[in-house]
């Protein structure tokens, strides 16, 4: 009885270590399925990342029905008016052409937004970063910053690619003082126009983005709280194809004030030495750039220009600001894009190609003959 006692034991003892056993060799045999090689580890990090990844809603449509509904066009130029509309098509935005040897508006497509309050300017607030840094002696075109340890950059490839971390580092170093002081000058935060009935004026801040919003680098690089219109860039652009005069822009209403046109001088901004250092980016950009798709529609004759891409609270804004300078004339054109993910610089980039293209094909770039 005894024995049968303690073989029944032994018994249960060794079934008992046996399913130990079982369990552990099963419990390591999944251990070993888990543990998964680097280039299988490395594709669950980046699905989990993806799955982690952050897509901003627009709830702003790119396309409208007739973008130039209502506007008033008895003192535009028809030729370019046409030409504008033609390139906007059913886009959301507008298109501001402008004569830089006057400032006369040639065109205004689009008349309601490009008078509204403006938008954020996005890249395109770098015109007046790189004017305010040349003008301070803080950089040559081709002087090489460091932006990391083994990464320099210039000027010229800056501009042309809008490398934010370039005009993060300018603005920082120059300060938010300096950089309104020169965005003041450059008519920022004043109105553009002489007597354009609706106009806004925009805005620029009395101080800069906080720390946690990117501080003045991002008041730099995007335009962080900075509000801007269409007419105010324009008028930049219309100062760097002139040679430096910032002028009141004006829109005729009529034949008669057409005909009594006279050129406003708002004043004379100390930027012709530095035209030069600029204009190379710009032409970049449009080369080889943010804005090459400008020559998807048009390479006749050189053009310098600047996109901007951003987007908030739900908006996205696309912005290309340009200017052509010929032998037989210049012309100034930007354009403003508001939307969701069809809208962005490059795209109004394409869009003022088309314009310079239709402005093209009807000689307005030919010399005019001796009358």
């Amino acid at each position: 009885m005894r024995r049968a006692f303690i073989v029944l034991v032994s018994a249960l003892f060794l079934a008992a270590l046996a399913a130990a056993e079982t369990s552990t060799t099963a419990a390591s045999k999944k251990s070993a399925g888990m543990s998964e090689s680097p280039a299988a580890n490395k594709k669950i990090s980046s699905k989990r990342h993806h799955r982690r990844r952050h897509y901003e809603r627009f709830y702003t449509k790119s396309f409208v029905e007739d973008p130039a509904e209502g506007d008033v066009t008895t003192g535009e130029d028809q030729v370019v008016r046409a030409a504008a509309v033609d390139a906007l098509g059913n886009m959301n935005g507008t298109v501001a052409a402008i004569d830089p040897a006057t400032g006369r508006i040639l065109t205004l497509v689009n008349q309601k937004l490009a008078l509204s309050e403006g938008a954020q300017p996005c890249s395109t607030v770098k015109i007046a970063v790189a004017l305010a840094a040349l003008s301070e002696k803080l950089v040559t075109k081709d002087t090489e910053v460091k932006l990391g340890r083994r990464w320099h950059m210039d000027l010229t490839e800056a501009i042309a690619h809008s490398n934010n971390p370039y005009f993060e580092t300018l603005g920082r170093r120059m300060g938010f003082a300096t950089v309104s002081r020169y965005a003041h000058q450059f008519g920022l935060g004043e109105l553009a126009g002489y007597n354009i009935e609706g106009e806004h004026l925009g805005e620029f801040p009395t101080a800069p983005p906080s720390v946690k919003d990117g501080g003045v680098g991002k008041l730099c690089s995007y335009g962080q709280n900075i509000s801007m219109t269409p007419l105010q860039l324009g008028a930049l652009v219309s100062a760097l194809a002139n040679g430096g005069t910032l002028y009141y822009l004006q829109h005729p209403q009529s034949a008669e004030e057409v005909s009594n046109f006279a050129p406003r001088v708002k004043r004379q901004l100390d930027i012709a030495p530095l035209i030069p250092e600029i204009s190379e980016g710009m032409a970049g950009a449009v080369l080889y750039g943010t804005a090459r798709s400008l020559q998807y529609n048009f390479s006749e004759e050189e053009v310098l220009g600047k996109t901007g891409t951003c987007s908030k609270d739900g908006t996205r804004f696309g912005w290309f600001a340009s200017f052509a300078s010929t032998s037989h004339g210049s012309i100034a054109v930007v354009v403003l894009l508001r939307g969701g993910r069809a809208t962005f610089g490059p795209k109004a980039a394409e869009i003022a190609g088309r314009v310079y293209r239709n402005l093209y094909d009807h000689d307005y770039f030919a010399e005019v003959p001796a009358r």
